[in-house]
């Protein structure tokens, strides 16, 4: 049987920018190691996979190495597809059984909102060679649940940033954010995102480490709703809005690919 297998481009509102996700609907589940290597296949940073539950949708996501806990992209781009595809009514919100729990998705004009959970970030000391590997001076380190973050000086230290990702590599976290204000009036911080130990060196856009942005730059800037722009090759806008312990995650998303998977 074919499988369709959609690419989508996600935190971006023009093809071939933002972040691009596979997005896979199955008629049933298929076991882990299945989509481990479908999602080689595909070779991107995140292969999202659906399956029916009702009126919702079981949502697994897997980068080329790994299976993750918590991504934002992905799960846009899932959101995205099902809406273009009529799988669910165009003002009906989605909701998502993943490994972190319910995730929902709603439409806003050409915005959809994803209400994850906040993961913000606590003090803590860089692991040895964290800041060589990274080749960046932080003048903050701290750690989320997943994540170390790092606020360096200026946004042109976080553009110049080049990570050695063999070091980087060596350290144990899932991956690390580091982030500065923005220096225009367009955006309120700027970020990027390096995950080689899960198979991905530099994330193109990063919707999860933006559950721990979100709240970080809330303490330091004073407002609940901000603009944040991901630094990288590709580029990518995300508005992060705080409320309690979530964090209401924005962006846009555009079908760039179809193709069968012949299985």
């Amino acid at each position: 049987m074919d499988l369709t297998i959609t690419q989508v481009d996600a935190f971006t509102d023009k093809p071939f920018a933002g972040n691009p996700a596979a997005v896979c609907l199955l008629p049933e589940p298929r076991d882990a190691s299945w989509m481990q290597l479908v999602a080689r296949e595909m070779n991107l940073s995140e292969t999202a996979f659906l399956v029916p539950a009702g009126d919702e949708f079981g949502l697994r996501w897997f980068t080329p190495a790994a299976e993750v806990a918590l991504c934002g992209h992905a799960t846009l781009a899932s959101a995205h597809f099902l809406w273009e595809h009529e799988h669910c009514g165009p003002n009906r919100p989605i909701r998502f059984h993943t490994l972190s729990g319910v995730l929902a998705a709603e439409r806003r004009d050409s915005w959809i909102d994803m209400d994850f959970p906040a993961t913000p970030p606590e003090p803590a000391a860089p692991p040895e060679g964290l800041e060589a590997a990274l080749g960046v001076k932080a003048i903050y380190v701290g750690r989320s649940r997943f994540d170390y973050l790092l606020e360096l000086e200026s946004e042109q230290a976080v553009r110049g940033a080049q990570p050695d990702f063999g070091s980087l590599l060596r350290v144990n976290t899932r991956g690390v954010t580091i982030t500065s204000r923005a220096s225009g009036a367009h955006y309120d911080f700027v970020s990027r995102f390096f995950a080689p130990a899960v198979g991905v060196n530099e994330d193109p856009v990063t919707g999860s480490a933006h559950c721990c942005l979100g709240p970080f730059w809330k303490q330091r800037l004073g407002r609940d709703s901000l603009i944040g722009y991901q630094a990288s090759a590709r580029g990518g806008t995300v508005r992060t809005c705080c409320q309690g312990d979530r964090v209401l995650l924005s962006g846009q998303a555009v079908t760039v690919a179809r193709g069968k998977l012949c299985v």
